[in-house]
């Protein structure tokens, strides 16, 4: 009989390990260091992550909250054991939702989950974390870490995100006077981002391709690593081109749905947003998906962000303006087209011409 059958059970018998929980702790304490920002310390350990909204600056601010995930590109990550970028993808997919509502993001707090905890690949996960979080200029002020034998196999694990922002009051947006004739800026995606990875698999799983295998539409980059390539995150640029201009009237965060179930959430219900999509260029990953799988058009505008992952709304005599506020920030604005008139019962998004696929 072992010593551990003689005295009893162990909750290491059930399959949870709390040194190695400590152990990852440990590990990823100057990651979570240096997020910090003034608000927050940027230390882990209590039982709740604190922020000072005086000391970041506001007056007068509304609270705005996001939480995310990010879907089923962890199986890729798993499949091919690359766990530093994912961590950013959940940091983007929260908090490019609170900067399209004028928000600034101040804080995160993460959930893991897994089966069988290994604190490296912890750790790598909440470094990627902490990078989505400096990006974005937030503090990482906590999280959980959960290791559930039984609910998760293996390797398998699951990550949730939580991203508080805040704005001034009367700064929120959409702002109340989208028109006819406004214009719609697009920024570029980095390729998929988060959506759409039930389909993506689905076609590599036809294609016959590993995840070490060359990428059919990128030389420079295994499978694995060309779709694991994490989401932008727009925080920074937005909100210079948002305090230096005030011509920002509505953002939109291209995510599930593409298009035509993102950009309608941020519209007056008599305004149509018209697409022309041949001025978009889509990466060649969206061409090799497309022609892989044999996607419509139609279904890839509403399944992927096509190439772009955010959408601007200014006044037309602003345009310029805008653009130029946003290339200085690094981005490469692109004319995607205008508000027009909805007709009765039409979508709130149209299109004109034909995507490059």
């Amino acid at each position: 009989m072992s010593q551990s059958e003689k005295n009893g059970l162990t909750y290491s018998d059930a399959g949870v390990d709390i040194d190695a929980g400590n152990a990852m702790v440990e590990k990823i304490k100057p990651a979570v260091r240096s997020t910090r920002r003034p608000g927050a310390d940027g230390e882990i350990g209590g039982f709740g992550g604190l922020f000072d909204l005086k000391a970041a600056g506001f007056r007068d601010p509304i609270l705005v909250a996001a939480n995310d995930g990010v879907g089923t590109k962890l199986k890729i990550a798993i499949d091919a054991d690359r766990h530093d970028t994912v961590g950013i993808d959940l940091v983007a997919m929260c908090v490019n939702d609170l900067v399209v509502q004028g928000a600034e993001p101040l804080l995160f707090l993460d959930y893991f989950a897994t089966g069988k905890l290994d604190p490296d690949q912890g750790a790598a996960i909440v470094e990627g974390i902490a990078e989505g979080c400096r990006q974005a200029g937030c503090a990482l002020i906590g999280g959980e870490t959960a290791e559930m034998p039984g609910m998760y196999k293996g390797g398998d694990y699951d990550l949730a995100g939580f991203a508080v922002g805040a704005a001034e009051r009367g700064e929120l947006l959409p702002s109340g006077d989208i028109a006819e004739g406004d214009v719609i800026l697009g920024l570029a995606s980095s390729g998929v981002h988060s959506n759409g990875y039930s389909l993506v698999r689905k076609i590599v799983e036809r294609s016959g391709l590993g995840w070490n295998d060359k990428a059919p539409f990128d030389d420079s980059k295994t499978l694995g690593e060309a779709l694991l390539t994490p989401t932008r995150i727009y925080v920074k640029p937005l909100l210079a081109a948002i305090r230096k201009t005030k011509a920002l009237k509505a953002l939109a965060h291209i995510t599930g749905g593409g298009f035509p179930e993102n950009i309608p959430r941020v519209l007056p219900k008599h305004l149509s947003a018209e697409i022309d999509l041949e001025a978009i260029r889509p990466p060649a990953v969206f061409s090799w998906l497309a022609s892989t799988g044999g996607v419509a058009e139609k279904e890839m505008l509403r399944t992927f962000n096509c190439g772009i992952g955010m959408i601007v709304v200014t006044a037309a005599e602003r345009a310029d303006e805008v653009i130029a506020a946003l290339s200085a920030e690094g981005e490469t604005p692109v004319r995607l087209g205008r508000m027009v008139a909805r007709a009765e019962g039409g979508a709130g998004t149209i299109y004109k011409g034909t995507l490059a696929l």
